[in-house]
């Protein structure tokens, strides 16, 4: 089974970069593992998702819930998100709603998509590295996702 490690995130932007960041760690504990690195978002997103070689995605992003300790680690299946049915911009198009149209599009989504977003502390700073709180946990992230997905 072929797996796509997606890494989102702006890399200028803090700890916006956690994804791509989490994604290069992965990349260097499984180099077997396909690993692309994106600043997309929204429906750009769907010529990286609609690929008919890989059975699987891993998507690795940040989020901002204010809720849990920066570097905290979340886990999504598509399931958990709804897709949008009215949107206004195409900027504002979500993951799961790139998936969506993916799949009614039949373009070649896998259907094993995990969703994984890490807690960040500052996204709107110009930083090529992030803070040192989620920084600091890119290993133990990393080998979180290793050991969920069984890499």
């Amino acid at each position: 089974m072929s797996t796509l490690v997606l890494g989102v995130g702006n890399p200028i932007l803090a700890d916006d970069g956690i994804g791509i960041k989490v994604a290069q760690r992965l990349k260097k504990e499984r180099p077997e593992l396909e690993v692309i690195e994106t600043s997309e978002a929204a429906l750009a997103m769907l010529d990286i998702i609609c690929r008919t070689d890989c059975d699987k995605i891993i998507i690795v992003d940040s989020i901002k819930v204010g809720q849990g300790e920066p570097g905290e680690l979340y886990r999504f299946e598509l399931e958990d998100l709804k897709p949008a049915k009215d949107f206004s911009s195409t900027h504002g198009v979500d993951i799961a709603t790139v998936v969506e149209l993916g799949q009614r599009l039949d373009c070649g989504v896998p259907r094993d998509i995990s969703i994984y977003a890490v807690e960040i502390q500052d996204n709107t700073t110009f930083s090529e590295g992030c803070t040192k709180k989620v920084e600091d946990k890119i290993p133990f992230i990393a080998k979180q996702i290793i050991e969920k997905e069984k890499l």
